[in-house]
């Protein structure tokens, strides 16, 4: 019982499937991998994808709420597919609230509210 056994060292990566690197870029990842998701609204086929705090690395500007995202918050970033210029940060509750969201009317601060 007292035996010193030989063990071997832990293996701190993760093991790879086949065996072999993978020749995919950055930008061609698996989409199951970077939590995107396809969906259909209104304006068109969107490509959606779930941000981490700890990747999110910048402020944003919300289109939903025109609130900022601060740095290390989890978010959404949603564009048109095949538009990549139409990309946007949206806080996670603004974009699902989104299709049910009124105009925002601005006015003074001593406009009347009716």
């Amino acid at each position: 019982m007292g035996e010193n056994l030989p063990v071997s060292p832990r293996r701190n990566h993760p093991k790879r499937k086949g065996g072999k690197k993978s020749d995919k870029g950055e930008d061609e990842r698996d989409i199951a991998a970077s939590h995107e998701t396809i969906e259909e609204h209104a304006e068109g086929i969107y490509r959606v994808r779930k941000i981490t705090g700890s990747s999110s690395t910048k402020p944003y500007r919300c289109p939903g709420c025109d609130q900022l995202i601060r740095m290390a918050t989890p978010h959404i970033v949603a564009w048109i597919e095949g538009d990549v210029d139409s990309r946007r940060h949206w806080h996670s509750a603004c974009w699902n609230k989104r299709d049910h969201r009124r105009p925002n009317v601005e006015r003074t601060r001593n406009a009347p509210r009716y």
